[in-house]
């Protein structure tokens, strides 16, 4: 599949998302949004972001510029590029339901590069969705073996927003990880933790058991946003789902949080509670609850990234399960993501736990499985 790319910060991203688009510069001389292949990036991003650590690229389908009628010009670029090369250039605003992927761009030592851009089927979408929104809100990142160490100041008591990630981990070992983990997480005052995913994963997660970590697998899992009538995501009868914010759902999500986590402490509960308003800042979010006699009985999270969204934190009161609130829930997600361009509904579920079983019937197909490694307390 031929892509295009857009440079940008992820703030800018982020203000693109609220608007829907990617609007050319408000300059009178430019009136296009400046584009890249994947082979011509690397000369730009060095012209103007030289030593910049926290850009991102905009993985673009230029099926999709031509469908909501966006001109692609092929053009020279700026005095001293090479006269043979031409750059593609929108005129028009880039629709946000046109990007495919975000990826976190970074340079090497000696500058920018050439980046690795995957094919953004419905694996690599999903696989790629919560690491590049963890990269992207963190407050410090650095190379590993095998991947990239994150932690976010914020939140160090988020072990999904302070661990390794590791997108090749066919490239290190289990003794590597955990002096990396050491280095970057525990001299830090973190827990240590990996998520891996990709070649590898299988084997460096018996190498981490066997280390004592703990091992355990989030399947995850992709649906088209247009519901199917044949499934149980259909809304199930006169249920309201209403829009959200964050103190609107905080009781209910503390709630929640103390159940899974028995004897955590205040600090800990509300950290886990809160730190979504981080992820707010990088990517869109949209808060979803079910209200009874002004109580919140279920909720569920939709995160907005471009033409993907991912589901996340679906969850009714142990007192009002059974009553379809779940199902009214998943069929506005859909509704909602679709209303915004998005093509592709992800999530992730564990192999092993009744939930998965429920999405598939409600029309999710497992695509790929990241593990989730995490060092035993000390």
């Amino acid at each position: 599949m031929t892509v295009l790319l857009h440079l940008c910060t992820p703030g800018d991203w982020r203000a693109s998302l609220a608007t829907g688009s990617v609007a050319p510069p408000s300059l009178p001389e430019v009136g296009f949004v400046h584009l890249s292949t994947p082979e011509q990036v690397a000369l730009p991003a060095q012209r103007l972001f030289a030593g910049r650590t926290d850009l991102v690229l905009l993985v673009v389908d230029p099926a999709r510029l031509d469908a909501a009628g966006i001109e692609v010009r092929w053009e020279p670029g700026v005095p001293g590029d090479p006269e043979s090369l031409r750059f593609p250039h929108a005129y028009g605003p880039v629709p946000a339901a046109a990007v495919l992927m975000v990826l976190p761009y970074r340079p090497t030592p000696d500058g920018f590069t050439a980046p690795e851009v995957p094919v953004p089927g419905a694996t690599a979408r999903a696989m790629g969705f919560e690491p590049s929104m963890l990269r992207r809100g963190a407050s410090a990142e650095e190379p590993v073996t095998g991947g990239v160490a994150v932690r976010t100041e914020a939140w160090p008591a988020s072990r999904m927003h302070n661990q390794l990630l590791l997108d090749r981990p066919d490239r290190t070992d289990p003794a590597t990880v955990l002096a990396e983990a050491d280095r970057a997480l525990t001299a830090h005052g973190l827990h240590p933790g990996a998520l891996l995913w990709g070649p590898g994963a299988d084997a460096l997660a018996d190498g981490l058991r066997t280390a004592g970590w703990s091992i355990a697998a989030n399947e995850a899992m992709t649906a088209p946003t247009a519901t199917d009538p044949t499934t149980t995501g259909t809304t199930p009868g006169p249920i309201t789902v209403a829009g959200s914010d964050h103190d609107g759902l905080r009781a209910f999500r503390r709630a929640a949080w103390a159940r899974d986590l028995p004897g955590a402490d205040a600090g800990t509960l509300d950290q886990l509670v809160d730190r979504d308003t981080g992820d707010d800042r990088v990517l869109a979010l949209h808060r979803l609850a079910v209200v009874i006699d002004d109580r919140v009985v279920a909720a569920a999270t939709l995160r907005r990234d471009g033409a993907t969204a991912w589901l996340d934190a679906l969850e009714t009161d142990p007192a009002h399960r059974g009553r379809g609130y779940g199902r009214a829930l998943l069929a506005r997600s859909r509704e909602l993501a679709a209303e915004h361009g998005c093509d592709l509904l992800a999530l992730g579920a564990d192999p092993a736990d009744r939930p998965r079983d429920w999405y598939r019937r409600s029309g999710f197909t497992p695509v790929g499985l990241h593990v989730e490694a995490s060092a035993p307390r000390r």
